[in-house]
C-alpha cells in the first residue's frame, strides 16, 4: 500500500510522513488469554516508566500535542491515541478490549508512545492520499452515531473512494478492524520532529505483536 502528500500538505508540513505496512493471514478472536496476560506486563511496564501528573511534558507526547494546536485540534480534549491509552493506565481505568486485533496494536502504540492506526485492507481501494479535508465532505468515524460534516481544516487519509482517517486520531468506522479481518494495513502516525525511524519502529512493533497474538 502507497500514500500520496498533496502539495498542500507538503508545503505547510514537509516532514510530515507516516509509516505503511501491510499484515496477512491474521485471525481476530474476541479475546485471548495470551494477549491478556502481556497486556498485563506492559501496564506494570508503563505504571513504573511514566507519572500522570508529567505526561503531558513527555517530549513525544509534547511534539503530538504541538502538532495537534497547528492543525486546529485541542490536544487537552482530543489526545494522541498513545497518550490516551497512557494516561488511563495511570488513572488506573482499565483499557479498551475490543479484539485480539485492535488490542495487540493498541498495545505497540503504548510501548512506543506512537500513535497508530489500522485498516481492514480488504476495504480499502486504490492508492492513499494524504490531503487537507473539503469543506462539506462528510465522515464516519468508529463509534460515530451519524457521520459528521468536515469544516475544510482537518488533514484527511483517504483512499479513491471514502476517507479512512481524520489524520492523526479517528479511523472510519467502514474499515475498521472485525473478527472476519484477515488482511490490517497498520499506519504509524508521525508529526514533525518525530525522527522517521521512531515511526518505522513503532509500525514493526505492530506487525511483531500481531503476528504474536493474531497469526493463523
Amino acid at each position: 500500500m502507497e500514500i500520496s502528500y498533496d502539495q498542500e500538505i507538503r508545503e505547510r508540513f514537509p516532514d510530515l510522513r507516516v509509516s505503511l505496512l501491510t499484515i496477512t493471514g491474521l485471525k481476530i478472536d474476541k479475546e485471548s488469554s495470551q494477549l491478556e496476560k502481556f497486556k498485563e506486563d506492559v501496564i506494570q511496564q508503563i505504571k513504573s516508566s511514566y507519572v500522570l501528573e508529567t505526561l503531558k511534558d513527555n517530549e513525544t507526547f509534547r511534539k503530538y500535542r504541538d502538532f495537534f494546536w497547528e492543525i486546529n485540534i485541542d490536544p487537552t480534549k482530543i489526545r494522541p491515541a498513545s497518550e490516551a491509552l497512557i494516561r488511563r493506565i495511570l488513572q488506573g481505568k482499565p483499557l479498551p478490549k475490543i479484539n485480539t486485533g485492535v488490542d495487540a496494536y493498541n498495545l505497540a502504540s503504548i510501548k512506543s508512545g506512537i500513535p497508530l492506526a489500522a485498516f481492514d485492507a480488504d476495504t480499502i481501494s486504490g492508492v492513499l492520499t494524504m490531503r487537507f479535508a473539503k469543506e462539506g465532505e462528510e465522515f464516519l468515524g468508529i463509534g460515530m452515531k451519524k457521520p459528521k460534516s468536515l469544516t475544510g481544516k482537518e488533514i484527511v487519509v483517504a483512499d479513491e473512494v471514502r476517507r479512512i482517517a481524520i489524520y492523526p486520531y479517528r479511523d472510519a468506522n467502514f474499515s475498521k478492524i472485525i473478527p472476519s479481518t484477515k488482511k490490517i494495513l497498520v499506519m504509524s502516525c508521525g508529526v514533525p520532529e518525530i525522527a522517521w525511524e521512531t515511526v518505522q519502529v513503532a509500525g514493526e512493533l505492530a506487525r511483531e505483536y500481531l503476528e504474536r497474538f493474531c497469526k493463523t
